[in-house]
């Protein structure tokens, strides 16, 4: 079912910041705004207020996308479907994000993970355009993974949780996670590099051992999801991974990890694989586009 509505309202819903903005159907952002992540209750009166004023203002739309830090109840049977659950930001467990919205503004509300939200996206429009298996990852604030396979994002008993993959921990580093301490996030997020390194990550040297740290652990992580899921693009976006190089980093360590175990076809290495973004930094506002797309189908 194609986008018919002249308007649209999204929402990527972040550890840090949401989101929000009034699109078409063509991908044009007409209004957007930054609102920062504190308390449920203060930061969902915001977004209504955003989309109220713009509804007063002409912008109509009946349908609302929302891709959001997680975990999430996305089971459409659940009395909680589209609740935030057992999040590492605890005044936020149990709230019901999809709910709230819904009834505020009187629209229909799409709701995925903002990995899930943004693999799609990517996969519609950007850099996995093609792969029947396409992951997204996001390396920030916290970790996260999508997986969209044949065009639908995957969920099963909740959804992917890529950045609680366990992996190894580079010598003399322990990660943060509070519940799996040495998992992708617990080693590789902002919040991880800060307290291993003493400093913020965008303030290490390009030449800082913490991006070579940085990469073994993503390495580990692309060798698990290329011999798991086999995927066709790996696609790495995030605040963290905007330093130069540090893809290129990921890659070779990666090769070395797999040590030609994978045929890949002729003329495809993981340099085709493992990417940035196609979009960007839009792929989880786009994501949120793409999930009301793809749950009107």
């Amino acid at each position: 079912m194609a986008l018919t509505d002249d308007y649209y309202a999204v929402v990527e819903a972040g550890g840090t910041k949401f989101i929000c903005a009034i699109i078409d159907k063509d991908r044009n952002i007409h209004a957007q705004v930054r609102i920062a992540t504190t308390s449920p209750d203060e930061t969902l009166a915001r977004v209504i207020d955003f989309f109220q004023t713009h509804i007063a203002a002409g912008y109509i739309f009946k349908r609302l996308g929302i891709a959001s830090f997680g975990p999430l109840d996305l089971n459409r049977t659940s009395a909680t479907f589209g609740s935030i659950t057992k999040t590492p930001k605890s005044s936020w467990i149990n709230t019901p994000l999809a709910r709230r919205l819904s009834q505020a503004l009187a629209c229909q509300v799409a709701v995925d993970t903002d990995v899930n939200a943004a693999a799609l996206a990517e996969y519609k429009w950007g850099a996995a355009q093609g792969a029947s298996v396409a992951i997204y990852i996001t390396v920030g604030t916290g970790v996260g993974g999508g997986v969209v396979i044949d065009g639908k994002p995957l969920h099963g008993v909740v959804h992917p949780e890529i950045g609680h993959m366990l992996v190894v921990a580079p010598a003399g580093q322990k990660g943060i996670c509070p519940f799996h301490q040495d998992c992708v996030e617990g080693l590789a997020s902002g919040p991880a590099l800060e307290k291993i390194w003493g400093q913020p990550s965008d303030t290490l040297p390009d030449d800082h051992e913490g991006w070579g740290s940085l990469a073994d652990v993503m390495a580990q992580m692309c060798h698990n999801l290329m011999v798991c899921y086999s995927a066709q693009k790996i696609i790495i976006g995030g605040g963290v991974m905007q330093r130069t190089g540090l893809i290129e980093k990921i890659i070779v360590k990666c090769e070395r990890s797999l040590h030609e175990y994978i045929m890949f076809p002729d003329n495809l290495s993981l340099a085709n694989i493992i990417c940035a973004p196609g979009l960007g930094t839009y792929s989880g506002l786009l994501g949120a586009l793409a999930l009301i797309d793809h749950q009107s189908a």
